[in-house]
């Protein structure tokens, strides 16, 4: 079901089309302390959403940018043995803290209120995806290897 490329934990079906009245969906029994990334297509943005299970078993979200550095387009992340590591600043974040902060230089939180848990799967909504699609504009992370 995944593809595991230099801790880098992708879905197989990547570039998952999200479109209008849809979700993108995370089963949450893929989910382990290595993060996953989710690549999704909304209206022609790629981007990616991380998704881990913390040490103490909280299912934490966030899109791969970076606060701060998205701009640049290199303000997404990779996991580097525990961490994830913004690859234009070189800031490193614990699992622990994906999602937890808004603000600052770390992944840009998709917080529980963002999404709905049914049946075991995480669902994110297209409208909540098209409204953060603008954090992409510039993103060259997409689908790395």
């Amino acid at each position: 079901m995944w593809k595991c490329n230099r801790n880098r934990n992708y879905r197989r079906d990547f570039r998952i089309s999200v479109s209008s009245g849809g979700n993108l969906t995370i089963p949450v029994d893929e989910l382990t302390e290595n993060a996953v990334f989710y690549p999704a297509n909304v209206d022609g943005t790629e981007m990616e959403v991380i998704a881990v299970k913390t040490s103490d078993g909280t299912i934490r979200t966030a899109f791969n940018t970076c606060q701060i550095c998205y701009d640049s387009g290199n303000g997404y992340y990779k996991q580097e043995d525990d961490k994830l590591v913004c690859q234009n600043c070189g800031n490193s974040f614990t699992m622990d803290q994906v999602g937890e902060t808004a603000g600052g230089c770390n992944p840009w939180p998709i917080l529980e209120s963002d999404w709905i848990l049914a049946d075991g799967k995480i669902q994110i909504s297209y409208d909540f995806l098209k409204d953060s699609a603008d954090i992409f504009a510039n993103w060259k992370g997409a689908y790395q290897s």
